[in-house]
Order: C-alpha cells, then sequence, then structure tokens
C-alpha cells in the first residue's frame, strides 16, 4: 500500500502567492455567512447549572461526612 498525501501541492494550487500566502478574496467565507450554522434555538432552554435535588444531596452527604470526622477526632481525644 502506498502513502497519499492528502494536503494538495502548494506548488500547483490556486490561489497562492509565493512563499504559501493566501490573497485577500481567496480565503472561505466567515461562519456569519453561514445562515445554518450552529446549535438551534430551542423555545424552552433546558436549566443551566445545578439542580437543587442533586446539589442537597452532595451537600448532605458532605456534611455527614465532616460530622462522622468531627466524632471520630472527639472520640480519639476523650
Amino acid at each position: 500500500m502506498t502513502y497519499v498525501n492528502p494536503d494538495p501541492d502548494p506548488r500547483v494550487s490556486t490561489g497562492l502567492e509565493p512563499g504559501g500566502g493566501v490573497p485577500p478574496g481567496e480565503t472561505p467565507p466567515a461562519e456569519s455567512s453561514m445562515p445554518e450554522a450552529g446549535p438551534q434555538d430551542l423555545p424552552i432552554n433546558p436549566a443551566k447549572g445545578w439542580a437543587k435535588g442533586p446539589m442537597a444531596l452532595i451537600l448532605a452527604v458532605v456534611l455527614i461526612f465532616a460530622a462522622g470526622l468531627l466524632g471520630y477526632a472527639l472520640a480519639l481525644i476523650y
């Protein structure tokens, strides 16, 4: 199997200046000129950030863990 370079040969590519530069007007259009580019706008945007339920659950687990460590430390002292 022979290797084929997917890049065009700069010596025969149209629109290239000597040294490989591209003159103005030879570049592709910007994204703003493509009307269908980007994500669709939904009529109802989904919530961003943390919901109350998962955040409360994480906070409860952290508080129980901290209380356990505090209880363990107090048990070692007394």
